[in-house]
């Protein structure tokens, strides 16, 4: 399974930045899609996920200025940043629970990470 993400750049702050992510491959399901982020010399943290049926989850932080949203016919996931603050700036991760063909369970699958960077 690959995920894939772009979107990630340079903005001034309280501009907006849309984030997506793709997942490709021997995939059977998906369960849970979400994105993380990790800034230098933090620990990875969740910033919003997105169930397969609909259901979201956001971190405190970025409640009322991110939105998830994901198209399961096409295994993508969206995050629409708004309001962006330096503190954003980070590493933002694209992460699914998918099903790969062939295995027994659901595991966790991981993009490469695009860089988000907000200027003040």
């Amino acid at each position: 399974v690959q995920l894939v993400e772009s979107g990630g750049g340079l903005v001034q702050a309280g501009g907006s930045l849309r984030l997506s992510c793709v997942a490709s491959g021997s995939i059977y399901s998906i369960n849970a899609m979400g994105w993380y982020r990790q800034a230098p010399g933090k620990q990875r943290e969740l910033v919003a996920s997105i169930t397969s049926g609909g259901s979201t989850n956001y971190a405190d932080s970025v409640k009322g200025r991110f939105t998830i949203s994901r198209d399961n016919a096409r295994n993508t996931v969206s995050l629409q940043m708004n309001s962006l603050k330096p503190k954003d700036t980070a590493v933002y991760y694209c992460n699914a629970n998918a099903w790969v063909t062939g295995d027994f369970n659901f595991r966790d699958c991981w993009g490469r990470g695009t860089q988000v960077t907000v200027s003040s």
